[in-house]
Parts: C-alpha cells; sequence; structure tokens
C-alpha cells in the first residue's frame, strides 16, 4: 500500500504548523520551502486541508495558514482522508456476489489500520520534537 506525495506533505506541513506556533500564520512560501516543493503543488494540498477543516488561511500581508482550533485531536487518519478521501484501498473486480472472503479480509485490515491511525494524534509528535 503505497500513499500519494501529497498525503505525505500534509503530514509534514500539519506538523510544521503544529510545532511552530499553533496560532501563527505562516506563508505558503515558508511552508513550501520548508519541504523543498512549489508553492503552487504545495496550495493545492493546504486547500485540501483547509476544506476538510483542519487548517485555516487568512490573505493579506500577515496572512498565510495556521492549523484550526482543537488542533490537538488532529490524527493522522484526518489528514490522510482530507487528501487521500475514503474509499477502500481494495475493491474486488470478480462478480461473485458480496460475499467476497478476499474484500471482507482486505476490509478488516484497512479497518485495523485506521483505527490505529485515528489513535495517532499529531500533537503527540510535537511533543517528541520539543523534547518532552
Amino acid at each position: 500500500m503505497k500513499y500519494s506525495k501529497a498525503t505525505n506533505y500534509a503530514l509534514h506541513t500539519v506538523l510544521f504548523l503544529a510545532a511552530a506556533t499553533p496560532s501563527k500564520f505562516v506563508g505558503v512560501q515558508q511552508l513550501a520551502e520548508r519541504q523543498e516543493v512549489s508553492p503552487t503543488y504545495l496550495s493545492k494540498i493546504l486547500t485540501k486541508l483547509a476544506k476538510a477543516g483542519i487548517i485555516e488561511s487568512v490573505s493579506g500581508a500577515n496572512g498565510g495558514y495556521r492549523l484550526k482550533r482543537d488542533w490537538e485531536e488532529i490524527s493522522f487518519l484526518d489528514v490522510i482522508h482530507a487528501i487521500e478521501g475514503t474509499a477502500s484501498l481494495f475493491h474486488c473486480d470478480l462478480n461473485h456476489g458480496s460475499e467476497c472472503l478476499i474484500q471482507k479480509v482486505m476490509v478488516s485490515a484497512e479497518e485495523k489500520m485506521e483505527d490505529y491511525l485515528r489513535e495517532q494524534k499529531i500533537a503527540d509528535l510535537t511533543k517528541k520534537i520539543a523534547g518532552d
């Protein structure tokens, strides 16, 4: 299983925003330079994160992006769903009805992985960065 580069950039961006100052706005240029990615490309990712309610943006000279309220509750799964969507990773294309045993195993595995990622909070990583 593989996540897109966009998910990688999104997770790192959210972690950076959480570790910096969650209430401070950071410009897209600074965020892009930090990850060595195009500001245009990162803007598309930031738009998805904003639509998901993870970050907010303000335009203008002192504008930029920051985490929304309750940022301590943002999980890895929240960020992944914002970028990748919520569709199942596996879909059985064989025509043998809804009782596909392979599909059941794959869905069960995805549910376990999602449960784990839901428990992993971005805020917990900021504590490790700070050395707490």
